[in-house]
């Protein structure tokens, strides 16, 4: 099978050769540029922003291709200070919001100015490349993540309980901002859009809060409408440690969720309970290996955690009477770093070449 091939098996649950592998590895791609890129350098120029992805998907042979670039994207183009380091994630430092009237000042911004304007161009630059070879998508940041990294998140749960309505102002403008954000992404030619949307998380917030602040229709049930309507599956990424998958993947009902797992956590969903709990009986899931293992781990012991998290999705799948439904992958962004191991990410795609074969 070849890429595409192989992907749309899963996404529809038809047999596959092996079980499909992206590590969502993103700004590290920049590393395979010539020039010595660096992360600024590579988060501010299109053309190196698409360009390190379409290096990426040849060299490692993934087979998805998710533009993210970081969180501080919307943040940075509100006005928000953003630390940008040559070498690290850029992030904010510097709120905006500083009092309950600062949300009720939030205007969108130009998106075809900033790193708004990057990602879009960017994106499509690459699914232009990539065309008919790997499925891509756009990556962005749901409403309240956007607005919790403008002002600051405990800020902003404080508020949901002291001044909802503020709150609620701040993500009107949020929604507005990532609606355009959707019609731009629609025209790049990806085949999807992938929505950070992290704080569905039960240890910050429980299922009223979570449906009040992003998960109704005047949000996120809205965007992820616009995002089909725009032509463009809807995928979802959210490496909370408490996810709410009944919200994110039976009520969104999304083509692709990314997620992470933390052993260490009591309650933390592994591969093995997602599968047999039923959310994957519509929907690709994906994620599972730490992304420190990248930087932190050898190729054999990388490859090691690979086997063992085949095996265990493979035996799911088959308890469950599924043919595929799941791509091994990071449950979240590779480290940027440039410590980052090659041969690390290149050990999860071979190791599920080998042993991610799936027969019930």
């Amino acid at each position: 099978m070849n890429h595409m091939e192989r992907a749309m098996a899963a996404l529809t649950n038809e047999p596959v050769d092996h079980l499909p592998a992206y590590p969502i590895a993103c700004g590290v791609n920049r590393n395979l540029l010539p020039g010595n890129v660096t992360y600024h350098e590579w988060c501010t120029n299109p053309k190196l922003f698409a360009d390190a992805f379409v290096a990426g998907h040849k060299y490692y042979d993934f087979d998805f291709a998710i533009g993210l670039m970081d969180l501080s994207v919307m943040a940075g183009d509100l006005g928000a200070h953003v630390r940008m380091d040559e070498e690290n994630t850029p992030f904010v430092d510097k709120h905006i919001i500083h009092s309950v009237e600062d949300y009720e000042k939030l205007e969108v911004p130009d998106i075809k100015k900033g790193r708004s304007g990057v990602i879009l161009e960017g994106t499509k630059i690459f699914a232009e490349k990539l065309k008919g070879e790997v499925i891509t998508a756009g990556f962005l940041e749901g409403p309240l993540l956007a607005l919790t990294q403008t002002a600051g998140a405990e800020r902003v749960f404080m508020d949901m309980f002291t001044n909802p309505s503020a709150v609620h102002a701040g993500l009107k403008t949020m929604t507005d901002y990532d609606a355009q954000m959707v019609e731009a992404f629609g025209k790049t030619g990806a085949n999807g859009l992938c929505w950070d949307y992290l704080w569905a998380n039960y240890s910050c917030l429980g299922d009223k809060e979570y449906h009040e602040f992003e998960g109704s229709d005047k949000y996120a049930a809205k965007l992820n409408r616009m995002t089909v309507e725009n032509g463009m599956a809807l995928c979802i990424h959210n490496c909370a440690d408490m996810p709410h998958l009944d919200t994110q993947v039976k009520e969104f009902k999304p083509v692709i969720y990314s997620m992470a797992y933390y052993p260490l956590i009591p309650g933390s969903p592994s591969a093995s309970e997602v599968i047999e709990k039923g959310y994957a009986d519509n929907c690709l899931i994906g994620g599972n290996i730490d992304p420190q293992f990248f930087i932190r781990a050898t190729p054999e012991k990388i490859s090691k955690v690979t086997q063992d998290l085949c095996q265990e999705v493979k035996t799911a799948l088959c308890k469950r009477g599924l043919n595929s439904r799941y791509c091994v992958a990071s449950g979240c962004e590779v480290p940027p770093d440039i410590g980052t191991k090659k041969e690390n990410i290149k050990a999860v795609v071979d190791t599920t070449k080998k042993y991610g074969v799936v027969k019930c």
